[in-house]
């Protein structure tokens, strides 16, 4: 099963930028179909953007009201996934999650049942 670590999150201000990593280790990589979801406190956890594995083109996916703010990006020689989130607003603080799987399908994209590997996850908060 493969391990993800996350890193990047921090303390930004409104109209900021931050730029999230994800490392892979313990599987083949480029196989994996990977994703950046996010929750805050009594809420359910949320798609933010995916990118699939080499069977999937390496296309990406947005939940449609991040789209143009959030770019998903992956590494696959230093098998990382990148989340770049850029003006950034209140709402957007959350802690946020790498996820993996190399079986997903693309309808279940979405759908955090859909992966079986993931990270710690990282803080990101949006204050001034």
């Amino acid at each position: 099963q493969v391990q993800l670590v996350e890193s990047g999150g921090g303390l930004v201000q409104p109209g900021g930028e931050l730029r999230l990593s994800c490392v892979a280790s313990g599987g083949n990589f480029p196989d994996y179909s990977m994703a950046w979801f996010r929750q805050t406190s009594g809420k359910e956890r949320e798609f933010v953007a995916a990118i699939r594995g080499r069977s999937g083109g390496n296309r990406s996916y947005y939940q449609d009201s991040l789209k143009g703010r959030f770019v998903i990006s992956r590494d696959n020689a230093k098998s990382t996934v990148n989340l770049q989130m850029n003006n950034l607003e209140i709402e957007d603080t959350a802690v946020y999650y790498c996820a993996a799987s190399r079986t997903i399908i693309l309808s279940n994209l979405r759908n955090d049942r859909g992966y079986g590997a993931w990270g710690q996850g990282t803080q990101v908060t949006v204050s001034s």
